[in-house]
């Protein structure tokens, strides 16, 4: 059965609404008057917003939106549209946070790998806090595999194999690396290519292993040899390294992607590489169905939805950040 085919008490046939992701779509297009906007608002890719309101345009058979050379307008048919979208969605919003700041109440304790927590989770617990006000997190750096049994710790964010035994795994999302730099370092490094690296300080962010595997994808195992290396305990040192100018870390789609966004670091080379391990989401198997964890597990969901290197991309082009040829490497 269809979401629009309810009937009604008296028998009568509900009407048939038009899909929600389209409407959610064309609702936060329309506010800002940018796809990009929308479309880091909601953490999708830009096409994934363009095809959305396509896709409503077609239901509805009207225009919903002219575009003016670089800018939006909301056609008639938009403007109309608009107020009734945005107070239906603000009252779904208001209806479901009334019901869930009631049940969500109490501490949860988060392991969380260092270079996600430093640049993606501490960024977004703000916003996590104003959605659960009554959960109080308790949030420690560590990618410690006795974490993930630890009778302390309710939910881990880890970076590894997946091959934890004993608990509830879940792949949280696929990688690719490829180098960053700050801005000031790629100004007078004079990066063309990847044998150009050899002048450089390459920090790791493990023992070696990640950096050698990218040189090797790169077709340039020589190079890692002859250039200068400092070595961090792991990749949240090496990428803050990086930001204050010390040298060219590896970087990964989705733990850099705000610093990249920010122009705080840059891509100084357009290769990536997929990364052999991942990050996961691990807890205990008593602790997966409650409600706090739930909500922290579906948080963490919502946020990484649709994350794509590209979303840098658009991002960066929008603020006039591309510059001398070198982009962000798209994730693959």
């Amino acid at each position: 059965m269809l979401l629009g085919d309810v009937r009604k008490g008296n028998g009568a046939m509900a009407p048939r609404l038009p899909p929600l992701n389209p409407l959610r779509a064309f609702e936060a297009t329309a506010r800002h008057l940018s796809v990009t906007k929308a479309a880091n608002e909601l953490y999708v890719t830009h096409s994934a917003i363009s095809h959305q309101i396509r896709a409503l345009e077609t239901t509805l058979d009207v225009k919903l939106f002219y575009r003016e050379g670089a800018r939006l307008r909301l056609s008639a048919q938009g403007s109309a549209l608009l107020p009734s979208i945005s107070q239906a969605f603000e009252t779904i919003a208001e209806a479901t946070n009334r019901l869930r700041r009631t049940s969500m109440e109490g501490d949860l304790t988060i392991s969380c790998v260092p270079a996600l927590l430093s640049f993606w989770l501490l960024p977004r617990i703000a916003t996590f806090s104003a959605q659960f006000p009554g959960i109080r997190l308790r949030v420690s750096s560590s990618n410690n595999p006795a974490d993930v049994s630890s009778t302390a710790i309710d939910l881990c964010i880890h970076y590894g194999d997946g091959s934890w035994s004993g608990v509830w795994v879940r792949e949280l999302t696929t990688i690719n690396l490829f180098p960053v730099c700050s801005p000031r370092l790629l100004k007078t490094a004079h990066l063309h290519d990847v044998q150009d690296l050899a002048q450089q300080v390459i920090l790791h962010g493990d023992a070696g292993r990640e950096w050698s595997r990218w040189f090797a994808a790169s077709g340039a195992t020589n190079v890692l040899s002859q250039a200068r290396q400092h070595f961090m305990s792991d990749a949240n040192l090496a990428i803050t390294a990086a930001m204050y100018g010390n040298g060219i870390a590896l970087g990964d789609s989705v733990t850099v992607r705000e610093p990249l966004a920010s122009g705080r670091l840059v891509v100084p080379l357009d290769i990536t590489v997929p990364a052999t391990d991942a990050f996961f989401l691990i807890c205990r198997n008593e602790i997966r169905s409650t409600p706090l964890v739930q909500a922290f597990i579906e948080w963490v969901d919502a946020d990484l939805a649709g994350t794509e290197l590209a979303e840098v991309r658009v991002a960066l082009a929008e603020r006039g950040g591309l510059h001398h040829g070198i982009v962000p490497a798209e994730a693959k």
